[in-house]
């Protein structure tokens, strides 16, 4: 297994404007940012964004695109408020839709998917996690290509299951798609979800629902997250080459 490390060279600051914010979830609000100087990206790749104070002090921190068109339409990203953070708490309590925010990108060349990559295709998310796995979701929901895939997302609750509505949605809409809820403090709410903490029984039980091992496996979350479920694509079978990880903080 390798970890996401590779980035594409770096990509010049621009200055984005917000022209929408949506509330997610209790602690996750998605940006959308119009930018004078629209870029292609990849779904999986992520943008930096950075703050300057008026001492001239700056902050600059990383995030994952959700918005899955490729670069067309505004740029989406997901930002968890992290109590203890530099940037977060800034979007979450100050930012506003017309303000502008530094940022540049597109970045990464290693955690990132197209439906020309083919199937099946197994995503594991823990929390905000997800959020490059939406991206991949969302294109290969607008290419319409029949590739199989199957979604495991943990989360504390149901109301805190990051954009869960858009995807009971999209299993509907496409055919080959499975999705499963992991719910850490509550009960399932469905018959194909788990009230467990994500495991190597449950990732063996997930991938089953794939008419095949899968080709791509996308994994990102905490490092006890992704270490668990990592584990258990490979101990079900799965190449480790064929594992692509993203581990977000501690």
């Amino acid at each position: 297994m390798t970890d996401a490390g590779a980035a594409a060279l770096p990509r010049r600051w621009q200055s984005a404007k917000i022209v929408r914010i949506v509330q997610r979830t209790a602690r996750i609000k998605s940006y959308f940012f119009d930018l004078p100087e629209p870029f292609a990206y990849q779904a999986g790749q992520h943008v930096d964004v950075r703050l300057t104070a008026p001492d001239g002090y700056r902050a600059m921190r990383s995030y994952s695109i959700a918005s899955g068109l490729g670069g067309a339409g505004p740029l989406e990203l997901a930002i968890e408020r992290l109590d203890d953070g530099e940037v977060s708490p800034f979007f979450h309590d100050v930012a506003e839709v017309g303000d502008e925010i530094e940022l540049r990108g597109p970045l990464g060349g290693h955690f990132v998917w197209s439906p020309a990559d083919g199937g099946p295709l197994l995503l594991i998310g823990g929390g905000s996690g997800v959020v490059p796995l939406m991206s991949m979701l969302r294109e290969l929901h607008s290419s319409g290509a029949p590739v199989p895939a199957a979604l495991l997302l943990s989360a504390r609750t149901w109301d805190e299951a990051l954009f869960r509505d858009e995807l009971i949605a999209l299993e509907r809409e496409l055919g080959s798609f499975a999705l499963a809820f992991a719910l850490t403090r509550e009960p399932p709410r469905r018959p194909e979800d788990y009230g467990r903490r994500a495991d190597m029984a449950m990732v063996s039980e997930v991938m089953a629902r794939l008419p095949a091992l899968p080709r791509h496996v996308f994994v990102c979350g905490s490092n006890a997250f992704v270490g668990t479920a990592a584990d258990g694509v490979v101990a079900a079978g799965v190449p480790a080459t064929s594992v692509r990880t993203e581990r977000y903080g501690a």
